[in-house]
């Protein structure tokens, strides 16, 4: 596909709600209020704040200009500085990462699909029992709806394209989104009891610092801002030349951060409040979601209406970061292969469809048959996160550094005069992505 027919946003803000939908998700509604929780409250907040100013500015920053100034998307983008075989296979290694994530990320979609649909119709105590979500996942034929019912969703958009699809719902989605989050904050840290929790997030306990809450924290940062992924390279393709870069950074780091913020206030209290701050339930890990919040939403004397708009939530977060997936995806097919959007969409959905059905159906159908001795589900996640993605961060940063150059990242920032006012961060950080790539490595790797 020619450059010229090559989507774009429209401007500045289609691209913040853009790449902020990529990297909210379901990591930041479930994911960080579990480690925020498990690794010290307060004390884990400010580690990951630091460490999202600093690292994760640097990545945001060198991925989003190596994408602008190439115009492609990861494989093109890594081929346009170096011939390396090593470096194409870096380039691939970004490529494939959101092609295998997609599929079991909307299987996970899905489950908040079928949330939503049960908080509008049923018992809210049925839903809260222990037996529902095992009941749910263990049918094949239901999990199998549900996927397709979220894969449909996103696949429509993709299909709209950048300006219409993709950056219209984002510039939707995203205020409702914070608007939603806002109001269920409101709620729950004004229930009795839940000023303790609130207590938990904002006071740091020196005491609870150990090096896991520094390699947890770096973990959730790559995680949640989807750096290593393609995504960002591949929207960065998509930024005007008149768009600051640096300023557009920011932003998506503000976004990011506030909503992942926004998730510990809406959960964490709540489980002070009506579940008592046990540590089995703080520390519930990807059960926390589906199993107790249901709980402590049948406890709430608004209970079907703080779950729907808890799950309708989680579901505006997952479709973003699942767009993003497959744009990328898609984007990466009509580089190398010269594929119209409408075929490259239709490949991903074919792909989408066989794997993610092999993890709709495993913990069904498909339970006795495992890979690694893992299920499906936890077999995608487990090469994607902690294999692909560490190796993709490290190509990047031996890209950057080693064949493109510090100073054509400058140059893309300060593109038609604008200013880089964190120039000396970048710079210093820069320097020290390889540590900070090594400590992702573990950190994924560890929390597995």
């Amino acid at each position: 596909m020619e450059e010229k027919n090559r989507g774009s946003f429209t401007g500045r803000i289609g691209f913040v709600l853009a790449a902020a939908g990529a990297s909210v998700g379901l990591g930041n509604i479930w994911r960080f209020p579990y480690l925020c929780a498990k690794y010290g409250g307060g004390i884990f907040l400010i580690v990951y704040i630091l460490l999202a100013l600093t690292f994760g500015y640097t990545m945001i920053i060198a991925e989003t200009a190596l994408g602008r100034s190439t115009g492609k998307s990861p494989v093109g983008a890594f081929g346009s500085y170096s011939d390396s075989r090593i470096m194409r296979a870096g380039g691939w290694m970004n490529a494939i990462v959101p092609i295998l994530i997609a599929p079991y990320y909307s299987v996970i979609g899905g489950w908040v699909c079928k949330y939503v649909y049960e908080y509008l119709k049923n018992d809210i105590d049925l839903i809260a029992s222990d037996e529902f979500f095992g009941n749910f996942i263990s049918d094949g034929r239901s999990t199998e709806f549900w996927f397709v019912v979220f894969t449909v969703i996103v696949i429509a958009i993709i299909l709209l394209g950048v300006e219409n699809g993709i950056e219209k719902v984002s510039k939707f989605v995203m205020p409702v989104l914070v608007i939603m989050a806002i109001a269920i904050c409101v709620y729950s840290v004004t229930r009795p009891g839940a000023l303790k929790g609130v207590k938990y997030i904002l006071v740091p306990n020196f005491g609870d610092f150990s090096i896991m809450t520094v390699v947890s924290a770096m973990g959730q940062m790559f995680y949640s801002l989807s750096i290593a992924m393609g995504i960002l390279v591949t929207f960065g393709s998509y930024v005007k030349k008149d768009v600051s870069i640096e300023n557009s950074t920011v932003q998506v780091e503000i976004f990011d951060t506030a909503v992942a913020i926004l998730a510990s206030f809406m959960i964490i209290p709540a489980v002070f409040a009506f579940s008592g701050g046990t540590a089995d339930k703080l520390k519930a890990g990807p059960s926390l979601m589906f199993i107790t919040m249901p709980k402590i939403f049948a406890d709430m004397g608004m209970g079907r209406l703080m779950g729907v708009l808890f799950f309708v939530l989680v579901l505006f977060a997952a479709v973003t970061s699942a767009i993003a997936l497959v744009e990328s995806a898609v984007s990466t097919f009509s580089d190398e292969f010269g594929w119209d959007r409408k075929k490259g969409t239709i490949i991903m959905t074919l792909i989408m469809l066989v794997l993610g059905s092999l993890s709709s159906l495993g913990y069904g159908p498909l339970a006795s048959v495992t890979v690694l001795g893992m299920q499906f589900l936890d077999f995608f996640d487990f090469i994607t996160n902690s294999v692909m993605m560490p190796l993709s961060a490290f190509a990047i940063c031996i890209l950057i550094t080693r064949y493109m150059g510090i100073e054509k990242i400058e140059d893309e920032v300060m593109l038609d005069g604008h200013p880089f006012r964190r120039r000396k961060v970048f710079r210093f950080f820069r320097s020290r992505m390889y540590l900070g790539l090594s400590i992702c490595n573990n950190s994924i790797s560890i929390m597995r």
